[in-house]
């Protein structure tokens, strides 16, 4: 469920308040939010590609198709997520939650939740009037 555009002001309200009063610490919660799950994980797709790589070879060495296959596949998968991931990490100046991209999700979300729950309003009144 989206914030209200009150709580959004107040939860920025409470952001500026703890980076004033305790910068050091804001700026270590922030290092330990999406930007360093976002690193982790292409890393992570990083060594599964030279897994795949490792596959591939042994299965071209040992003359077993499928092997190369499942390595040429475990590359395609990481490669994937590593660009993905990639994309996702906010830079290093950036604040994940007060971008431009965070408040944009959230109405696109509350359109989508809008339009659910029309339906839900359209077919309890369909059905209560039969």
């Amino acid at each position: 469920m989206p914030l209200s555009e009150h709580e959004q002001r107040m939860l920025e309200q409470m952001e500026r308040a703890l980076y004033a009063e305790d910068p050091k610490f804001a700026t270590a919660l922030e290092g330990s939010g999406l930007r360093t799950y976002t690193r982790r994980r292409v890393y992570q797709a990083v060594a599964g590609f030279l897994v795949g790589i490792a596959l591939l070879m042994a299965g071209m060495v040992a003359k077993q198709v499928w092997l190369s296959v499942v390595g040429f596949l475990v590359m395609l998968g990481c490669a994937v997520l590593a660009v993905t991931g990639w994309r996702k990490a906010p830079k290093p100046g950036e604040q994940p939650s007060g971008g431009q991209q965070a408040r944009r999700q959230p109405r696109q979300k509350r359109s989508l939740m809008d339009r659910i729950e029309q339906r839900w309003q359209r077919r309890r009144d369909e059905q209560g009037g039969h």
